[in-house]
């Protein structure tokens, strides 16, 4: 999760970002950049953490009995790592409730696209009309990279094109590829979840 927002906060990404205090201190090298530093460290003490799942494997073998060698590796590791993982967590739970995120910035990044994202939901419509998966990847994949090759506008190609206006009416083509598509099963999801 750490490394997700490291990588929505790098600059030219900038979908996302730890809160930044006026005046706080960012990259040292670089004024304008806002470290993601709840996020760095959080990245850091998940390789120690990783580190003390090594020393527990190796603590398996026996030599069918338990010794000092291995009671001396969970004197360390127990209270260390559940320490390190309750750090974890609080800090973890922090960052996300002062997350800023740019939904703006996250269309803009999705439009350099030009609709390719689209591309699947168009891929499963045709599986939908009895197309098996092979089939539909082709078709989809055909007006894909002539859109990509030639930096066209993926929606338009799709509706112009005869093959896939065979199977998918225009209007059929605006739901798949609207961004309310992907959502429709939201509430859905967060109900799952929270609501057992």
């Amino acid at each position: 999760m750490s490394l997700e927002i490291r990588n929505l906060q790098r600059t030219e990404v900038g979908e996302a970002e730890e809160f930044f205090q006026k005046g706080q201190t960012g990259s040292s090298a670089m004024p304008h950049k806002r470290n993601p530093i709840a996020s760095e460290n959080l990245c850091g003490l998940a390789r120690l953490l990783r580190g003390y799942a090594l020393s527990a494997l190796e603590n398996i073998p026996l030599w069918h009995e338990r010794d000092i060698s291995h009671s001396s590796v969970e004197r360390v590791i127990a209270p260390d790592a559940t320490i390190i993982l309750d750090y974890m967590l609080e800090r973890l739970k922090s960052m996300y409730n002062n997350l800023i995120v740019y939904p703006e910035r996250m269309q803009k990044n999705m439009d350099m696209s030009k609709g390719l994202y689209h591309s699947e939901a168009i891929l499963l419509s045709l599986i939908n009309k009895g197309f098996t998966r092979q089939e539909a990847y082709k078709i989809t994949q055909r007006v894909a990279m002539m859109c990509y090759e030639n930096n066209l506008d993926f929606t338009t190609e799709v509706k112009k094109d005869e093959e896939i206006g065979k199977y998918l009416s225009k209007a059929e083509i605006e739901e798949t590829m609207s961004n309310d598509h992907y959502f429709r099963y939201v509430d859905t999801i967060f109900n799952r979840v929270f609501n057992r």
